[in-house]
This record gives C-alpha cells, sequence and structure tokens, in this order.
C-alpha cells in the first residue's frame, strides 16, 4: 500500500514538472515594446511599463528574445530589456541563463502564434506575409504603421 501511494505521488510530481518550468518569473527594465514577433520590425501589441512583473514563457536559443505574458497579453520582448533573479542578483536574460532559470527554449511560427494571440489586431490579416519574416514584410511594403 505504502509503495502504491508512493507510485501516486511521484507521478502526479512528474505531471506538474512541465506546468512549473513552463514560465519564469521576470521584470521589464525600461518601458518597452512587447511585439507580435521575435524582432522590432514585428509591430508592437503593448508597452511594458519600467519595473513591471511579467511571465517569460520561453527564449529563443540563438538570439535573446523571449516570449512573455504581460497582463493576460502574449508577445516577444528582447531579453536586453528584461531582469530575472539568479543567485540573489538580477541578470538580463540571456541563453547562458535559460537551464538555470527554467526557461524553455522554443521557436517561433507566425501561423499559429498569431492565431492564438492576434486574431483581432489589424496586422493580423496580413499574417501570410508575415510568415516570410519581417525583412521580407518591410522590402515588400514598408514598416508597418498602426
Amino acid at each position: 500500500m505504502k509503495h502504491i501511494l508512493l507510485k501516486i505521488v511521484a507521478g502526479g510530481l512528474l505531471l506538474l514538472a512541465p506546468a512549473i518550468a513552463e514560465a519564469a518569473q521576470g521584470i521589464s527594465t525600461a518601458n518597452v515594446n512587447m511585439r507580435a514577433g521575435p524582432s522590432t520590425r514585428y509591430p508592437a501589441v503593448a508597452v511594458i511599463p519600467n519595473g513591471t512583473p511579467l511571465q517569460i514563457r520561453g527564449c529563443l536559443a540563438d538570439t535573446p528574445w523571449c516570449d512573455v505574458e504581460f497582463y493576460g497579453g502574449r508577445g516577444w520582448v528582447s531579453g536586453q530589456y528584461v531582469q530575472a533573479t539568479y543567485e540573489r542578483r538580477r541578470i538580463y536574460v540571456g541563453p547562458q541563463y535559460y537551464r538555470p532559470l527554467g526557461i524553455p527554449t522554443v521557436t517561433f511560427s507566425v501561423g499559429p502564434y498569431w492565431d492564438r494571440y492576434y486574431r483581432n489586431r489589424d496586422f493580423y490579416r496580413d499574417r501570410d506575409r508575415w510568415r516570410r519574416g519581417p525583412d521580407y514584410y518591410y522590402r515588400d511594403r514598408g514598416p508597418y504603421r498602426p
């Protein structure tokens, strides 16, 4: 009986592990644009005020852009503007800190991300052009103007 209970508890903890590692606490270090993708060339979806807590849902492996949650909205912020606490000090979020902070490495694709978070935004209607990346979009049409 004791072994069965122990297995159930252990199994439950394993199921909770992904949920626990799903987000890390961060704080914005400036008034920063939260964007619809991991580049300053994607449309801004909100401005996160300096010193505001946010949830870091994941970051790209090769560049410090992070998918964050801010007051229920989702978007991308450069790791240059996000700090987290590591070994009792605040550090900027960069690839060398992802694992110690429990930040998952993620990828970005306009289609699923925009379908989930930006269907009601004006720029959503141009998602097929944005799928090729912001550089292609800008070359074709010029900068996005809200």
